[in-house]
């Protein structure tokens, strides 16, 4: 997300503050994005994408598949998760590779109640899936939607704020 005018505005308060302003430009965002990671976390409740919970750690700062970079001068943050089905829950997907020419396909594996479990090395059972389209719980699309409405105000009240302490 990108706001007009803001870099200029840092660069003007900072020299204001000498510097101190972008420590607390840094603070601010970091609590930004840990919202964010929140939010995620709960539109992937909330839409009951929950499965073996991988993809709801996935987004809290620390976890092992989590993407959390922060870069200080430029102020840039970016978050997500390296989980390489991620964008499939959000975007949907096929359960069957559309370019392979077929309409069904054997996966292993074996039912725990209602539950499947993938296993590439059972022999004896598992689940047959047909060319079908499942779609997507849209929880990253949601989770944007919802944040990019609160950053404007978050924004406004922190700068109020900064300006209020000069």
């Amino acid at each position: 997300m990108k706001i007009k005018g803001l870099d200029e505005l840092i660069k003007k308060l900072d020299k204001a503050t000498n510097g101190g302003l972008r420590k607390e430009i840094a603070l601010w965002l970091e609590g930004m994005g840990m919202k964010f990671l929140d939010i995620v976390q709960d539109e992937i409740i909330r839409t009951q994408t929950v499965d073996t919970r991988n993809l709801l750690n996935s987004f809290k700062k620390g976890d092992s598949e989590n993407v959390w970079e922060i870069k200080s001068g430029g102020l840039a943050l970016h978050v997500g998760t390296n989980l390489d089905y991620a964008s499939y829950v959000n975007d949907g997907h096929f359960t069957i590779d559309p370019n392979k020419n077929q309409d069904r396909r054997w996966v292993p594996g074996r039912w725990k109640g209602d539950r499947f479990e993938y296993d590439p090395d059972e022999k004896e059972s598992g689940m047959l899936l047909k060319f079908q389209w499942v779609e997507g719980s849209h929880y990253w699309d949601n989770a944007l939607v919802i944040f990019e409405k609160m950053f404007p105000k978050s924004l406004e009240k922190k700068v109020q704020q900064w300006l209020d302490t000069f």
